[in-house]
């Protein structure tokens, strides 16, 4: 079916739009993956969409038609840990390849899918190079202990467009929405998520208790999947879309700080995150208590 009779449904306004099923869903975002549409028509269904938001089952759908055109990481002899990098830093130091990286040192394979989406952060990409962590070029399975940054376009050129547009319109869309719910393991794995505002708490939760995802949801650090290092938040598994919470957030006066980089730059983060790794600094709490959340979850697959 034509792009055209769901841009009719969903355009309507904040008001008046009507949701797509789950299939409708799955065959529109699959047309706009294969480049089957305008220009014209993809900057139609991000704005239309941006007003009138996501339902689960459309997201589901969203979810269905990436899977099904997805360059999958093959599994390997473990459970793959998946964590979505979209957002970056902007005022703290971005702590998602500490997290990756404690994950690996526990004998774990771990994958860090994303793309820079803005011109004025730092972006895990560039603190895992300054680590010596390089952007994959091939699509491979990961060994046990071994952290790898697959670029989204390395998954699936399509969706790396989509994420484009939001340079043009400088808005955000469904698929910046929908990277973070997105896992592209082939085989047994965990995703570790993030929402930024609360709305997003219960819409994401909804949309992987819909696909039966194993996952770890949280609200994260400025948009990433790594627990405030200053206090630490509610977290929820899903284990096969079954919700169980495993922590509940952490309330009152703090009684200290940790201790952070000044500057956010990636030499800057990837400096502290070796001390830290070293044993010289200590791991934030909130992030090793994420850690063993993700330890004892991944161990259950």
């Amino acid at each position: 079916m034509g792009i055209g009779i769901y841009l009719k449904e969903i355009g309507r306004g904040k008001d008046g739009a009507r949701a797509l099923s789950r299939e409708q869903a799955a065959d529109l975002w699959g047309q706009l993956l294969d480049g089957s549409v305008t220009d014209l028509e993809v900057g139609a269904f991000c704005l239309a969409m941006r007003i009138k938001g996501e339902t689960p089952e459309e997201m589901a759908g969203f979810l269905d038609a990436t899977a099904a055109r997805l360059n999958h990481v093959p599994a390997g002899d473990k459970p793959l840990i998946a964590i979505p990098s979209y957002n970056g830093a902007r005022k703290l130091p971005v702590l998602t390849p500490l997290l990756a990286l404690l994950l690996a040192r526990e004998g774990w394979p771990v994958l860090v899918h994303g793309t820079a989406t803005e011109s004025r952060r730092v972006f895990t990409a560039e603190v895992l190079a300054a680590l010596g962590v390089a952007p994959a070029t091939t699509i491979a399975a990961l060994a046990p202990g071994r952290v790898a940054f697959v670029p989204t376009a390395l998954l699936h050129p399509g969706l790396q467009k989509l994420l484009d547009v939001r340079r043009v319109v400088n808005l955000r869309n469904s698929a910046h929405s929908l990277v973070k719910l997105m896992n592209p393991s082939a085989g047994p794995s965990l995703l570790v998520t993030s929402y930024t505002h609360p709305e997003y708490a219960t819409s994401m939760a909804a949309t992987l208790a819909l696909v039966q995802a194993n996952a770890l949801l949280l609200r994260g650090t400025e948009g990433e999947a790594v627990a405030d290092p200053r206090r630490t938040p509610k977290m929820q598994a899903f284990l096969r879309g079954v919700p169980v919470l495993l922590q509940e957030p952490q309330t009152g006066s703090l009684s200290e700080l940790p201790t952070l980089p000044v500057a956010i730059d990636a030499a800057s983060t990837a400096s502290y995150i070796r001390a830290v790794l070293d044993g010289a600094l200590p791991v934030p709490t909130p992030i090793a208590q994420q850690a063993a959340h993700i330890l004892h979850l991944a161990a259950a697959l």
